[in-house]
């Protein structure tokens, strides 16, 4: 995730492939909006949704809910915020406790509620930001099966902007739990604590912008174990190890001797969104896949939870093995002395937002987040995969296995596993070694089993012709359903009449010919001789038959807007159903989302705001890095249960920034990247930029340059506003013996 992992989706079909011998299929099914699941060791799932739910199912094969805990009042579900951490304790249900990372909607200190599943204008979601916390719980069960108290151990992690936020919550061989949580800075430009600073990093108070060098906000906040003695230290963008009763670091913690709360607790820092992270099985290694900005993913490798070293993994001041653009350029004292001094850990692996993790994988590229990482353990999956680790990427819908080298993983050795995900956004280990994974866009827990022996066959139907007048005479065909074991022979049964019993033919290629308007739904069931099946539908529409779902019409805005950052867009819709007739606004439900997109063409989504039971309404257009569009979705639902969306699509206004220097071919910092002068950004109107002149630099002819102005009038670093026309701006310099 450019700008985050987990987002709320209305659920949707996807189409998983997978290995040879490997079966992709659906645990649990229905969920709304899930982000996590923990296996209890009694049997018992626990499943966390995104809104605040825990639900719990006493094994995969229950098929109905019941809610553990509703922490809904107290988490804030907005944009990348919610409930994002779920763990069960090794000793449940003798120890009967659940353990959650979530949103909290409090600011610092504060206490819930304080914004809801929303953010006004002021403060605006992306421009002063709407300021709450992360809190870590610990929720003990009671005899009925359900939450009777919940404990919070840590509340810290201030977030300004709405993604980046908690994350992870794990227990470890050592019996410690630890927690991740991102830097909860900016997506959008180079933040250092310069908007307002309202969470309070030093050297200002809050309510007061910081300014480079001294800045020590915003995304350095993963820096802040390294400020000066006596400041305070934040747990953003860090790992903690801490007690599971109490919330205090643990003794053997690196910084178990400072006298900073927070420092004993840390573990490992220096991450901009760690979303994801687990142990290798058999060693203290913990292993973190950490979201990048503009180019880098990683996975980051703490060699051992129990020694003295707190890993500094370099974010903001480095993205992947390079130093970041934007920060590097700002001159950020804390990221110069960090180039000068110790440096970063660098990621184990790393892959660039534009490049194929596997050259032949069909994988799109572009937008990346990286959103799960899990170790292969007592699967009976092929030697090949034996302690391979699985990783998967939100945007790219995609998990793959870095096998082993010795034992160890092995960038070298990367292949395609799960592809076609409808958003993954954890991965884990579960029964019979098996890797389950969230699909947050289809609402589902999924399951990877591999079988050695026999094999289900893949049904394929077709219909020709699909659709036509009645009579309407079908000649249907299986003979593309296929088998992976060699020598098998395929029986067939259809469902011609769409009754859901497949009785009406065994023929291969059987015909039908339907005499009333109707769509019918026509299935196919291919059998082997062991008995393993697959089935497929083709839809047949005979004649114009009358839908029976509602049809949502959106109203405002039309398709011909173009806003601008902070423009206050009106909505309004309406839906009317073949049977209920006019449907009332508690029918209708609206969804805004930023289609974040990269160069390449390839986009995915961050919801930012739902609303329910509305006819209107309106919303403040967000500031988010270009290319982007927001999606503006409404969906009807009638009486039977049917439902219909419709979705418009809003541009944005844009306006090209021209960026120079004098002399020419000098490097200048826009956003998150670093370029040589001259050369221009598409950027939306409105949108807040940061722009740094880094000093001294070499130049043309090898002699060296010092900044002197900004002809905006601004500071060496700060930000800019986009304006309406095309704007040029320029950095002066000039020479020096420096």
């Amino acid at each position: 995730m450019v700008a985050a992992t987990a987002v709320a989706l209305t659920p949707t079909a996807a189409v998983a492939a997978v290995p040879a011998g490997f079966t992709d299929s659906v645990a649990i099914s229905g969920l709304s909006s899930p982000t996590a699941v923990s296996f209890a060791p009694d049997g018992r799932v626990f499943i966390a949704e995104k809104s605040g739910l825990v639900k719990v199912f006493d094994s995969l094969t229950d098929t109905t809910a019941t809610t553990f805990a509703d922490l809904r009042p107290q988490t804030q579900d907005f944009w990348d915020r919610g409930l994002l951490g779920l763990a069960v304790d090794p000793q449940f249900p003798a120890r009967p406790y659940v353990y959650v990372a979530y949103t909290y909607d409090a600011v610092p200190g504060g206490t819930h509620p304080r914004w809801g599943d929303q953010c006004p204008t002021p403060p605006g979601a992306t421009d002063q930001g709407c300021v709450v916390t992360g809190r870590v719980s610990k929720l003990t069960m009671g005899s009925g099966g359900t939450m009777t108290a919940e404990q919070p151990l840590v509340t810290d992690w201030c977030q300004q902007y709405p993604s980046h936020s908690i994350g992870t919550v794990v227990f470890g061989p050592d019996g410690g739990l630890y927690v991740g949580g991102g830097d909860g800075a900016s997506f959008n430009f180079t933040d250092y604590g310069q908007v307002g600073n309202p969470c309070a990093d030093p050297p200002g108070a809050a309510g007061t912008n910081l300014t480079a060098p001294t800045a020590r906000g915003g995304a350095l906040r993963s820096q802040s174990i390294r400020r000066p003695a006596g400041e305070p230290v934040s747990l953003d963008g860090s790992i903690v190890r801490i007690d599971p009763d109490t919330g205090a670091g643990l003794a053997g913690n690196p910084f178990a001797a400072n006298a900073d709360t927070n420092a004993k607790r840390i573990i490992a820092h220096g991450m901009r969104n760690q979303f994801r992270f687990a142990f290798r099985p058999g060693t203290e290694e913990l292993w973190a896949g950490d979201v990048g900005w503009n180019t880098w993913e990683e996975i980051n490798r703490i060699a051992d939870v129990n020694d003295a070293t707190a890993e500094n993994f370099g974010w903001p001041c480095y993205e992947g093995s390079a130093r970041q653009g934007g920060y590097d350029g700002a001159n950020l004292d804390l990221c110069e002395s960090l180039y000068t001094g110790a440096g970063q850990t660098a990621p184990y692996y790393a892959y660039n937002h534009s490049a194929k993790v596997v050259a032949t994988d069909p994988c799109p590229t572009g937008g990346s987040s990286i959103s799960g990482i899990a170790f292969e353990s007592t699967s009976n999956y092929p030697a090949a995969y034996d302690g391979a680790l699985f990783f998967s990427d939100s945007s790219r819908g995609c998990i793959w296995a870095m096998q082993t080298t010795n034992g160890q993983p092995d960038p070298t050795k990367l292949v395609p596993f799960v592809t076609g995900v409808n958003v993954p956004v954890q991965i884990t280990t579960g029964p019979g070694g098996d890797l389950f994974y969230i699909a947050l866009g289809a609402g589902q827990l999924r399951r990877v089993t591999y079988s050695s022996g026999n094999q289900a066959p893949t049904a394929v139907a077709t219909a020709t012709p699909s659709s036509g007048a009645a009579p309407l005479t079908v000649q249907f065909s299986g003979t593309g359903s296929t088998d992976p074991d060699p020598g098998d022979t395929l029986g067939y049964a259809w469902d011609l009449d769409g009754d859901g019993q497949y009785d009406d033919s065994t023929s291969a290629t059987p015909t039908r010919t339907y005499a009333s308007q109707a769509v019918v739904n026509v299935g196919l069931r291919v059998t082997d001789q062991a008995g393993a099946f697959g089935t497929d539908t083709v839809a047949v529409t005979v004649g114009a038959p009358v839908s029976q779902d509602p049809v949502p019409v959106i109203d405002t805005p039309t398709s011909p807007l173009n806003w601008v950052v902070g423009q206050n867009v009106p909505f309004t819709g309406h839906a009317t159903d073949p049977q209920d007739g006019a449907l009332p606004a508690s029918a209708l439900s609206w969804r805004l989302s930023i289609q974040h997109c990269a160069s390449s063409g390839s986009c995915h989504e961050h919801v930012v705001q739902n609303w329910s039971g509305v006819a209107s309404g309106s919303f403040i257009a967000p500031d988010h890095e270009y290319p982007s569009y927001l999606d503006l979705t409404l969906t009807a639902t009638d009486s039977s249960g049917r439902t219909t969306s419709v979705t418009r699509k809003l541009d944005p206004q844009t306006v090209q920034l021209t960026f120079t220097t004098n002399p020419s071919g000098l490097q200048l910092s826009v956003g998150g990247t670093a370029q040589t002068t001259p050369f221009t950004r598409t950027v939306i109107v409105g949108s807040n930029n940061s722009i740094s002149a880094p000093s001294p630099q070499a130049g043309p002819l090898f002699f060296r340059y010092q900044y002197s102005s900004w002809t905006d009038g601004g500071a060496q670093t700060h930000n800019i506003t986009a304006p309406a026309t095309a704007t040029t701006y320029r950095a002066n310099y000039s020479l020096c013996l420096c």
